[in-house]
């Protein structure tokens, strides 16, 4: 499922002139406003803006070190949405459209899944696979299980699929297990030969379920630094030093509106990325528990990454709404006023 959207008129115009104008660059001018709204944010780890090529803002936060991994949390859902494009592009896995049961034989079968046989990599990219949850009230167990995809699987279909979405870590775990199974070699390793090196950096520490397969959608690490590269790969469709990474096309498809929210972190889903209003623009954001996000704007040529703290704790309640603030307010608007300025 699908959902046109249109963006404020102005903001059309806007693209418009600065295509035509060659989008002269305007950098972030108010770094004084950013890190003090930053500093009001107990929990806030780091906070990192790129416009272009250019690092304008890199701040840390509470006594982080900048070298130490941040866990993603389900930021890692964007980076397993990208390794499931490179496995397309690589011929890997044929379309989004393959039925799901060419991969779990003999845990969906056609006498007593049928229903479950129509579950497409699509659906699970856009976590529309019909199936229970796995999150939230079912995490605890699921994770506690014997084997997360067999349990994943067999969760009770609650709506059909391609129709509602229904946010589960399970999909993306689901797309993990597929990953391993078509490339021959771990997710792990399919993300460091394919993604990660091409970026410049290394996988760091990943758990995995009870089977090895790493988690899909979950506790992947990287530095506050490595998540923007990861942003820069999709502000530049797919790009990175003139080498195509991943096609522009999934880079598109993946920011495109598939899935309504009911509630979650934007109005929409894209492949493995929530899609927000912010500033009068949708914003691909790719989410983290506690705080771990990674915005891609290209209207204004930027990409922010802010960690978090995700452990329990006083201040916790209400962080994440701040933190959207500080981005909307401190960074997003100014920077539109100034390419506005432009014309």
């Amino acid at each position: 499922m699908r959902f046109a959207t249109t963006l404020p008129l102005f903001i059309f115009l806007l693209s418009l002139s600065l295509s035509a104008s060659g989008a002269e660059s305007v950098a972030l001018n108010n770094y004084g406003a950013v890190h003090r709204a930053a500093q009001q944010l107990p929990r806030l780890h780091s906070l990192l803006v790129s416009q272009g090529d250019e690092l304008v803002f890199e701040e840390y936060y509470n006594d982080r070190d900048p070298n130490r991994p941040a866990n993603m949390k389900s930021a890692s859902k964007s980076v397993i949405s990208a390794l499931v494009g490179i496995a397309i592009d690589q011929g890997l896995i044929e379309s989004v459209e393959v039925k799901i049961a060419e991969f779990f034989p003999q845990l969906i079968s056609a006498n007593s899944n049928a229903d479950k046989r129509q579950i497409t990599i699509e659906n699970l990219l856009t976590m529309q696979s019909g199936l229970e949850t796995t999150s939230n009230r079912n995490y605890g167990k699921w994770v506690l299980s014997d084997n997360w995809v067999e349990f994943a699987i067999n969760q009770p279909l609650v709506a059909a699929p391609g129709t509602n979405m229904l946010y589960s870590t399970g999909s993306t775990h689901l797309l993990s297990a597929i990953i391993s199974k078509v490339s021959g070699v771990s997710t792990k390793q399919f993300a460091q030969d394919n993604l990660t090196s091409k970026l410049g950096y290394s996988m760091s520490y990943w758990s995995q379920d009870p089977q090895g397969i790493y988690f899909g959608g979950n506790d992947m690490e990287m530095t506050p630094r490595q998540m923007l590269r990861f942003g820069k790969l999709y502000l530049h469709d797919g790009r990175v030093d003139g080498r195509q990474i991943i096609s522009e096309s999934w880079v598109d498809e993946s920011h495109k509106p598939h899935a309504l929210s009911p509630r979650g972190q934007g109005r929409y889903y894209g492949y493995g990325w929530w899609l927000r209003d912010m500033a009068g623009m949708q914003v691909p954001v790719a989410w983290g528990y506690g705080g771990q996000l990674i915005f891609v704007v290209k209207e204004l040529d930027l990409v922010v990454v802010a960690t978090s703290d995700s452990t329990p704790g006083p201040q916790r309640r209400g962080h994440l709404s701040r933190l959207y603030e500080l981005v909307e307010q401190t960074i997003l608007v100014p920077a539109l006023a100034g390419r506005l300025a432009l014309r």
